[in-house]
């Protein structure tokens, strides 16, 4: 599941790997919020909605893309508060969430990290093999995010399990020389 997170508008799909048959889009949308409505009403919108797509497609991970602007300070605060309960509904659904960075995004999908939106939208309809380009832009986004996951989420649990496993190494060196250190050698 990709979330592509605002105030105003979060954008949410839901796409599967169906190995050789490639990617599917197997459900999109958009959470829009009123602009007078007060934040926590919003808020809670949001992660109303989140949780009802969760429980109706079952997800097994969920991805949004980095925050990236420091333009202004209010949204960049509404955003923030955004995507802390569409983590709180995702981490309650019990899904493992992972961020990207929007360039790392573009390069996965479109081999570019500086695509503009269009360029985007179109390698998401190709890879999804859609008819007409995904819209609104949160959607497409959205769509977008799930892709590159799909696509990243095999390297980075090898990573990871290296990773651990070079830790479990370091933890029982350090065992060893704590256990040598506390026994004095003995030269016959």
């Amino acid at each position: 599941m990709g979330i592509d997170p605002g105030l105003d508008r979060t954008g949410w799909a839901v796409v599967e790997n169906n190995g050789a048959a490639g990617f599917v889009l197997v459900s999109c949308g958009l959470i829009h919020t009123a602009a007078g409505t007060p934040l926590p009403q919003r808020l809670s919108e949001i992660y109303d909605e989140i949780k009802k797509v969760t429980e109706l497609f079952s997800p097994d991970d969920a991805a949004m893309e980095e925050m990236f602007f420091l333009k202004r300070a209010l949204t960049m605060s509404h955003t923030i508060q955004t995507r802390g309960v569409i983590m709180l509904a995702l981490h309650q659904a019990g899904l493992n969430i992972t961020a990207y960075p929007p360039k790392r995004v573009k390069l996965t999908i479109s081999g570019s990290g500086s695509a503009d939106k269009k360029q985007m939208q179109r390698m998401v309809q190709l890879t999804l093999k859609l008819a007409k380009v995904l819209s609104p832009d949160d959607v497409a986004d959205a769509a977008a995010i799930a892709l590159c996951h799909i696509k990243s989420a095999p390297m980075l649990k090898q990573i990871k399990l290296q990773q651990q496993f070079l830790e479990k190494i370091k933890a029982a060196k350090k065992q060893q020389l704590s256990s040598l250190k506390k026994k004095p050698l003995a030269f016959k």
